[in-house]
């Protein structure tokens, strides 16, 4: 039989709650996902939807790790998200003409349209939350963030 833990007083537990970076960056990460989701519901996109699909505005199809990598996504995750968005037909995935198992991702025309319309309500919805934290380094924060990724 094993011993009975022993009991975490309730300063600990308000310690580690005022203390823990992971759940205040995870506090707030919800909070300005749900502001960004608001935002852009009316243009039926999620805020991790615009990311993907900004993330493919480029000159060039993406590989499908390069935008893993950039979102902090594994492909599998990446896919089941691709898929929707490639169904609204605002992506396409291809095959790289060079090695058929590499899939290339890009915007159509029209998600292009949709994110020239999710633009001014994605810099709108940024303006009120860099109101919100007032005379806050945003710039540092950004930096700092980067860093820990």
């Amino acid at each position: 039989m094993s011993k009975p833990a022993a009991a975490l007083s309730y300063e600990t537990t308000a310690y580690v709650r005022d203390r823990c970076l992971c759940l205040h960056v995870q506090r707030a990460a919800r909070a300005v996902a749900r502001r960004f989701d608001e935002a852009l519901r009316p243009l039926d996109l999620t805020n991790g939807q615009f990311s993907l699909l900004m993330s493919l505005n480029r000159p060039r199809p993406a590989r499908m790790a390069e935008i893993c990598s950039l979102l902090a996504m594994d492909r599998t995750t990446l896919t089941a998200n691709l898929k929707p968005l490639e169904r609204r037909g605002l992506l396409r995935v291809g095959s790289d003409e060079t090695d058929r198992r590499l899939r290339l991702l890009s915007l159509t025309e029209a998600g292009r349209r949709l994110l020239a319309r999710a633009l001014p309500i994605w810099t709108r919805t940024h303006e009120e939350i860099d109101a919100l934290l007032g005379n806050s380094d945003i710039d540092g924060l950004r930096a700092d963030l980067r860093a820990l990724g």
